[in-house]
């Protein structure tokens, strides 16, 4: 696929205004790479940023060997590509960024911009020298506007219940799935996206993995994620899938956990106050990529959807679980991502809460109809919050924005992707 805009770049330039240290994380092959490179003109202040790879060995060893004299030989904005793997350089940017700020403090912003294929901010040795003087943003795998040239503000749009002259710009559900996912193979066939999925995970689950941890039994890493995308969509219970994976709790979630830090699978964490109602307190885990959990089950993603209506109800969720994440990391909505659900079994997929408190809830259901049964869980949320239930919308397989009621839509799934 031709290279597309991000819909992250206005808010990456932004960062670099405002901070010396911008790090743009999240999974290999998301895109990381080339967006700092096509933006290279725009943020060097004399001439290009200076562009450096730390996959590339001599640099790497350049880098370790004297980092702070590594950064001090670069005048103007460095982008370093994979910084992860030379994890002596955050203690040396913290030096060299804090020189910056105390002999040139009008040009110390938007010095360094580092990429990354593991989430640092799981790491703290790394992370904490930079508090204060590092930005630090997410760039996923395409999201179905991105990769359909859409403009982006269909979350803003839902949140807004602004719903007007929204279309579904010639996708089914089944095409926005396939769309959003890695660069390199949002335009490929099934089994192209076979060959790719299982060189991408061998890399990652045998290379990239052994950087970050010593894990004495690497080999069950893909069983675990094959077991986390059986269970995407569901409620976490370590106990359960250490049993499943022949690990006790600990190691378990351990190595869930490094997972997380190469962004294959992601929590969504309860919604929850102390508000008396007795409400469920543990995560829901989903996958990174819907086609890559398509590929860890051996299943096509049609076949799902036509021979297997349960199992595709979950892949569906697993998409909306997806874009929202995305979509937060450039919307001008604020806001962070829960599910919700009561002891007694009532609940909303996804609750998106505002700085303010606020909270909008959405419920995901496949069919092609809705009726009022299917707000229960909203309206429990809305009776539960009151003033701060600002709406809540079933998204569904319809075509039509239909109302249930004060601040209540049906909406159909392509508002996500307008």
């Amino acid at each position: 696929m031709k290279t597309l805009p991000r819909h992250i770049t206005p808010r990456l330039l932004q960062a670099l205004n405002v901070s010396p240290v911008v790090f743009l994380n999240g999974a290999r092959q998301s895109g990381k790479s080339t967006l700092v490179q096509n933006l290279r003109e725009q943020i060097g202040s004399n001439n290009p940023a200076a562009y450096v790879s730390f996959d590339r060995p001599t640099q790497m060893a350049a880098a370790a060997s004297a980092p702070e004299s590594f950064l001090s030989a670069y005048k103007d904005t460095l982008i370093i590509d994979e910084v992860q793997l030379v994890p002596e350089l955050f203690r040396a940017l913290k030096v060299v960024v804090d020189e910056l700020r105390l002999h040139d403090k009008a040009n110390a912003n938007g010095r360094y911009l580092l990429t990354g294929s593991a989430n640092i901010l799981a790491l703290p040795k790394l992370s904490d020298p930079l508090v204060g003087r590092m930005t630090v943003l997410t760039l996923y795998p395409f999201c179905t506007a991105e990769a359909s040239q859409g403009k982006g503000n269909g979350l803003d749009r839902l949140v807004n219940l602004d719903f007007a002259n929204i279309s579904n710009r010639g996708l089914s559900i089944t095409d926005a799935i396939k769309l959003a996912t890695f660069p390199e193979i949002a335009d490929k066939s099934a089994s192209e996206r076979g060959i790719w999925f299982d060189g991408y995970l061998t890399t990652i689950l045998q290379r990239d993995v052994r950087l970050l941890a010593e894990l004495e039994k690497i080999s069950v890493l893909p069983n675990l994620l094959r077991i986390l995308a059986i269970r995407s969509g569901s409620l976490l219970n370590d106990a359960d899938v250490a049993r499943d994976i022949g690990l006790n709790p600990v190691t378990s979630k351990f190595y869930r956990n490094i997972l997380k830090m190469m962004f294959l699978n992601f929590d969504v964490e309860p919604w929850y106050r102390n508000i008396g109602k007795r409400l469920v307190k543990s995560p829901k885990g989903y996958l990174t990529d819907t086609l890559m959990l398509c590929h860890m089950l051996d299943l096509n993603l049609e076949d799902i959807e036509k021979n297997k209506p349960d199992l595709f109800g979950h892949v569906l969720e697993n998409y909306i679980a997806t874009e929202l994440t995305k979509l937060l990391t450039f919307s001008e909505t604020k806001a962070k991502l829960f599910h919700f659900r009561t002891s007694d079994g009532k609940e909303a997929d996804f609750v998106l809460e505002k700085p303010d408190g606020s909270v909008f809830a959405i419920e995901i259901k496949k069919s092609e109809s809705v009726n009022i049964h299917d707000f229960k869980g909203i309206q429990t949320l809305a009776e539960l919050t009151e003033k701060e239930f600002i709406g809540g919308a079933v998204l569904y397989s319809g075509k039509e924005v239909v109302p249930f009621g004060k601040n209540l839509w049906a909406v159909p799934f392509h508002i996500l992707w307008q």
